[in-house]
């Protein structure tokens, strides 16, 4: 039960700082301008344009009118920065600016992302801001949060003392591992966490170096300014079984269209199989023309690819797909399609927003890879996963799965890295990545290739992984 005592003397702390901001709010905004031009590139990384967005302690509305929503709604506590806020914005209908306390002032409304920067140092009882927060969250709602780091706390003292950064009246330092059981005890869970800022005032080409590249590093993650965190609400099982596609990009591949007929399982509601031809130079089209015609199934396609590569079959197969879950399996069926209902039951359980296979757990056939392609995948495995910021085992794995609802907001983000991966693999994983997706990694038996040959090529394609690791460190850690 909270102390009467407690909310009096935080009241009466509240009051001051509203006096205060409202006397000396301009000057102090101005002093920490470098420090909001970082904070705002950071969100804006994170919360999709004409997304719908909801600010807990919106100050005077800067971060909440950058980010482009196309319904914005803040909340602020003082009323001078409210009334700020809607002047400076009074030609954006699309923003929204009320008077309330951030910790119980919450819309019964959903919106797709929920923003609450530098909010906790002020909050008094962060279980009852995640209890009203819930409120205005549905499954894809990202739950937004900076945290000040307690190593700067006396520094931010110092220059709050000085005048160099805004006043605060709150008195509440949480630890990365203290937000965390926070979260879970709401009943959230995070799914991306960062060290940001490490210099938050203006030293040209320093500030810019330190704070896009070092601080990313092991050693200077721990000195930054603060964390970012997104979360989403813990997962809930679909209320009701969930159609499949199951996408078989083939070339080259007339050998196994009969094992691929066979063995791929019936899942959810209905399972459809579609095939997606990529400019075979064997009789692959002619086996899976004759093979759709026999089995004269409505729910076994087949597509001619428009393009080449997988990750044009891939774009081309998903765009005429039916089934509400999307699953990828080559062709090669050196992924067993007997694992593939354990990716359903991933997504369908929203244990994960994004399935990807990993060969790397259990044994595989002795020569199932070779012993070069096993250490490179584990070097882009690790590597992929420090880009990613969420652990990927198995980054070249053919087996990716996701709901095509995802899959169609990624495809609406695409434009962000461009055409760059003719695998397919990373344009998918670096989308999951930019949405915050929960990715989980689901352990396969890998077996040898029984027909034909391997389209990869070792080092050409090794050199295209080192330009896709260089174009995801850039746009997704490096930003």
């Amino acid at each position: 039960m909270t102390s009467t005592l407690l909310l009096t003397d935080l009241e009466a702390r509240r009051n001051r700082w509203c006096e205060d901001v409202a006397t000396s709010r301009n000057l102090r905004t101005e002093q920490s301008a470098r420090y909001r031009t970082s904070l705002v590139r950071i969100l804006k990384h994170i919360v999709m344009p004409d997304a719908r967005v909801l600010q807990l302690g919106c100050g005077t509305g800067e971060i909440l009118a950058a980010v482009h929503p196309s319904r914005g709604l803040g909340i602020e506590i003082a009323p001078k920065c409210v009334q700020e806020a809607r002047a400076r914005n009074v030609g954006s209908p699309q923003l929204e600016f009320v008077e309330g306390d951030p910790e119980s002032t919450v819309p019964d409304e959903e919106f797709d992302y929920v923003i609450a920067s530098d909010l906790l140092l002020d909050c008094f009882d962060v279980d009852d801001l995640l209890t009203n927060v819930r409120k205005a969250c549905s499954p894809s709602t990202r739950l937004v949060l900076t945290n000040y780091s307690q190593l700067w706390r006396p520094l931010l003292k110092f220059a709050r003392a000085l005048g160099f950064a805004k006043p605060r009246f709150g008195r509440t330092w949480f630890s990365p591992a203290d937000l965390r059981q926070a979260l879970a005890r709401g009943g959230f869970e995070v799914v991306y966490d960062s060290a940001e800022t490490l210099i938050p005032v203006a030293i040209p080409v320093v500030s810019t170096i330190a704070n896009r590249f070092l601080a990313k590093l092991p050693f200077f993650r721990a000195l930054c300014l603060h964390r970012v965190m997104v979360a989403r609400l813990a997962p809930e099982r679909a209320k009701h079984p969930m159609s499949v596609t199951v996408l078989v990009p083939a070339r080259n591949e007339s050998g196994n269209i009969t094992r691929i007929l066979n063995e791929t399982p019936q899942m959810g509601a209905w399972t459809e199989l579609l095939f997606v031809e990529g400019n075979s130079t064997d009789d692959t089209w002619e086996v899976l023309q004759k093979a759709v015609a026999e089995r004269n199934d409505p729910r076994i396609r087949l597509l001619k690819q428009p393009g080449k590569g997988k990750g044009d079959a891939v774009r081309a197969g998903f765009a005429e797909a039916k089934g509400e879950i999307l699953m990828i399996l080559d062709a090669d069926l050196t992924v067993p399609a007997e694992m593939l209902p354990r990716f359903y039951e991933a997504i369908h359980s929203g244990h994960a927003e994004f399935a990807n296979g990993t060969r790397l757990v259990y044994g595989m056939d002795d020569r199932a890879m070779q012993f070069l392609n096993l250490l490179a995948n584990h070097f882009f495995a690790r590597a992929f996963s420090f880009v990613l910021s969420q652990p990927v085992r198995d980054t070249l794995c053919g087996t990716k799965v996701l709901t095509k609802a995802n899959y169609q907001r990624l495809a609406q983000n695409r434009k962000y890295f461009g055409a760059f991966d003719p695998f397919g693999d990373f344009d998918l994983l670096f989308g999951a990545a930019r949405l915050n997706f929960k990715i989980s990694d689901i352990p396969i038996r890998y077996r040898e290739r029984v027909y034909g040959e391997t389209n990869i090529s070792r080092f050409r394609h090794g050199l295209l992984l080192f330009r896709m690791l260089f174009i995801g460190a850039l746009k997704l850690k490096f930003r």
